[in-house]
């Protein structure tokens, strides 16, 4: 065993989160930031529709709906600051005639979260500007766009490390035991196992996030929520996009439909949708394209056979607790759980890019 090291803050967990984090901390405090994967952002951070959204779905006062909107404003300012390539192509979320109420509830929903650069668009205005398009109105949000989140994570890592914070790939968390002042990490590595002792803990794991509390010592059992999985299914679509902006079918209950997203170069690709699964499983799921075949024609109904394959695949934490759907973020400090010193970041799915920059100033200004 090698000797234990002590530090100020330890975050587990190198997504574009916890590297947002430990670049909002490093200037004022050591900080070591460990990951047991080869390279950052190898799980939610990369497999997603690198989407910065714009705070139209999320329960006023919630923090999805907070986060989402201060996020989306700090993401295109460092965009702009840092030269990540972004673009404000803007989203349109399309309604059929049997939909239009559900679309103004939705508009609504949008305003008293605070959202801004939202527009409600005719059939005319549609039929003008995207005439390949099946919908009878849309909602417009001119404040959504897309953004290279490879670029971004490799932006966000340079400047932690820039100011000294240690960045550790290949460094598994077996276990962790809270003391009276302090945490005590087992750290397996490739140079053997060590022990790091660090007076504030932030669970940045994503994915791992729960499992993780499981291997915690006093940690509190009852404040551990249940997670489930959900793959994302993503398709790409051959040949040229019929739209540089982004299309948007109205919400379903678990996530966001299956819509239409164009990257920098242009290309489009069509998902996620919602797959249950019980374990970790990255490969797509080819049975389903006629269900995305299905959903894209009801706002493309000329979508050609044969132009969808399969792109690639994400999966999503869904918390439960008490049996039921926990739909918010939940981000646990010392006055929910008892720990001093501790922040956990649980079920940290979409909008968990956009509100990235937001969840790091929000710890930072902890002190």
């Amino acid at each position: 065993m090698q000797p234990r090291e002590t530090i100020d803050t330890a975050i587990i967990g190198a997504g574009v989160i916890g590297l947002a984090i430990a670049r909002a901390l490093a200037p004022s405090r050591s900080v070591v930031l460990l990951d047991q994967e080869n390279h950052f952002g190898e799980h939610l951070s990369s497999r997603n529709s690198e989407v910065i959204h714009a705070g139209l779905y999320y329960p006023p006062n919630s923090l999805k709906a907070r986060l989402c909107l201060r996020g989306n404003a700090l993401l295109y300012r460092y965009c702009q600051e840092q030269g990540i390539p972004y673009r404000q192509c803007g989203k349109l979320v399309v309604a059929n005639e049997e939909q239009q109420g559900a679309l103004e509830q939705l508009h609504h929903n949008a305003l008293d979260s605070g959202a801004a650069g939202l527009h409600r668009c005719s059939q005319q205005w549609l039929h003008q500007q995207e005439p390949w398009l099946h919908a009878s109105e849309a909602l417009l949000s001119e404040l959504s766009g897309i953004l290279d989140s490879h670029a971004l994570m490799a932006r966000l890592d340079e400047q932690a490390q820039a100011h000294h914070a240690l960045l550790c790939y290949r460094h598994r968390v077996r276990r962790i035991d809270c003391q009276h002042d302090h945490f005590l990490l087992h750290v397996d590595s490739d140079d053997g196992p060590f022990e790091l002792q660090c007076r504030q803990l932030i669970n940045a794991a994503g994915l791992d996030a729960v499992s993780l509390l499981k291997r915690c010592h006093g940690f509190p059992q009852q404040h551990i929520p249940e997670q489930r999985l959900a793959r994302g299914n993503y398709f790409s679509l051959s040949g040229r996009s019929p739209t540089r902006r982004l299309i948007y079918p109205l919400p379903e209950a678990d996530g966001l439909g299956i819509h239409l997203t164009v990257d920098l170069a242009g290309n489009a690709r069509f998902g996620p949708d919602v797959e249950w699964i019980d374990h970790r499983d990255y490969q797509v799921n080819e049975s389903r394209r006629p269900q995305f075949e299905a959903a894209i024609r009801r706002y493309w109904p000329a979508l050609a056979p044969r132009r969808l394959s399969p792109a690639y695949a994400g999966i999503r934490p869904k918390l439960f607790v008490n049996g039921a759907p926990y739909r918010d973020f939940l981000i646990q400090g010392e006055k929910e759980h008892g720990i001093k010193g501790m922040i956990n970041l649980l079920g940290i799915e979409s909008p968990g890019l956009t509100a990235a920059l937001a969840i790091a100033e929000d710890i930072a200004n902890l002190g």
